[in-house]
């Protein structure tokens, strides 16, 4: 069983910047891949970024690469998401997810552990 509980959502201003931290516990935490996930008011979830196991390969969703970096920090079990220039459209609750498996996904159905989640709200 893994626990995994977000923090760090607020409002912003266009073009600022917000750090997502993601604190996981229980279960192996640093023998599998990490995502971010977002999900709009009216919208479907969808995948923001990834990170492998050891940390060192991403993967990030087109509308976000260049400005999100997801990391990973195994001595604390958490996982990171730095946001910056952000935009309106950016403004979702945001969900950090945990696979069981070695590989990266870019699918929701691919997670089997999920954070509540952590609104982030971008002012025009």
């Amino acid at each position: 069983q893994v626990q995994l509980v977000e923090s760090g959502g607020g409002l912003v201003q266009t073009g600022g910047s917000l750090r997502l931290s993601c604190a996981a516990s229980g279960r192996t935490f640093s023998s599998y891949p990490m995502g971010w996930f977002r999900q709009a008011p009216g919208k479907e979830r969808e995948f923001v970024a990834t990170i492998s196991q050891s940390g060192v390969v991403t993967n990030y969703a087109d509308s976000v690469k260049g400005r999100f970096t997801i990391s990973r920090d195994h001595a604390k079990n958490m996982v990171y998401l730095q946001m910056d220039s952000l935009k309106p459209e950016d403004t979702a609750v945001y969900y950090c997810a945990a696979r069981t498996y070695t590989t990266l996904s870019a699918y929701s159905s691919g997670y089997k552990y999920w954070g509540q989640g952590t609104q982030v709200t971008v002012s025009s």
